[in-house]
């Protein structure tokens, strides 16, 4: 663990949507912690420094509770569909070495061949995963990958210890020429068509005027 994640919660005992407000305009954002058979703890956490760490996906932090320390997951980050200010969140007990399932996003590198898109057709794939090594991504490396092209979830590269929860048939990245591309190429090809079938025919009626005035 990162020094970084380390976090310092506040225990709470009131509860409800006015006292909640009050917490976000402190600065702090309302959290539940859960699992592991025990009862669900209410804190209250820093909010400037949650909201960086919670930029990662499936962020771990090191909470501080009253002196204890506790690991936990983030689970699930309520915001507000307009201002986008964090309202809650839902964090899961960890333990240190415990395998955990989490949906871990999947970013491309490199660049298809010439004249083709690669296209994301999954966005992040499901892993079972050591809490403590979870990958912030998955990278699928698409250099010089043609027309046709497919990658599945089998097709992945996963990180040791990590085992593959998505249906390993699951259609990750495709590539194709794009639609646009083939009608421009359809339509140059019909005009090229036309120019020679207009040629031809000038061609054809230039001969039979030769042949008049033979």
């Amino acid at each position: 663990m990162s020094e970084d994640n380390k976090v310092v919660a506040e225990l709470r005992e009131n509860f409800g949507k006015g006292f909640a407000r009050r917490l976000r305009a402190e600065g702090k954002i309302p959290a539940v912690i859960y699992g592991h058979g025990t009862d669900p703890q209410h804190v209250a956490l820093p909010g400037h420094q949650v909201a960086l760490l919670i930029r990662r996906a499936n962020a771990l932090l090191d909470l501080d509770i009253a002196g204890k320390g506790q690991l936990v997951l983030v689970k699930d980050v309520q915001k507000d569909p307009v201002r986008q200010v964090i309202e809650h969140i839902d964090l899961l007990v960890v333990k240190k070495g415990e395998k955990v399932s989490v949906d871990v996003p999947v970013v491309l590198t490199g660049e298809p061949f010439p004249g083709t898109v690669a296209m994301l057709d999954t966005a992040s794939v499901s892993l079972e995963v050591e809490a403590t090594h979870i990958p912030q991504n998955i990278e699928v490396d698409v250099e010089g990958a043609e027309d046709g092209t497919q990658i599945t979830a089998a097709d992945l590269t996963l990180p040791r210890g990590a085992t593959l929860v998505t249906e390993p048939e699951t259609l990750i990245v495709g590539v194709s020429v794009p639609l646009d591309t083939i009608a421009a190429d359809e339509e140059i090809a019909e005009a090229d068509a036309e120019v020679a079938e207009e040629q031809s025919e000038e061609a054809e009626t230039a001969e039979g005027a030769e042949g008049d005035d033979n």
